[in-house]
């Protein structure tokens, strides 16, 4: 059975410890902080894979799950 190569980005926003809750990253997203692939992102739910960009201020985070 194959496993899924995706991750929300409201998780992954906790992955990486950007925010420590869900609620965290909710609000930040929902406020227009986060961008993925350089474009601005405001679905918590939206489904990231490796190869992806996240970037929050300053800070650009990519996307691997193959590890």
């Amino acid at each position: 059975m194959k496993t899924s190569n995706t991750i929300k980005l409201d998780q992954f926003l906790k992955f990486v410890g950007i925010t420590q809750t869900g609620g965290q990253a909710k609000l930040m997203i929902q406020a227009g902080d986060v961008k993925v692939n350089d474009t601005l992102e405001i679905r918590r739910g939206r489904q990231l894979v490796s190869g992806d960009r996240v970037t929050v201020g300053e800070q650009t985070f990519e996307v691997d799950l193959n590890s």
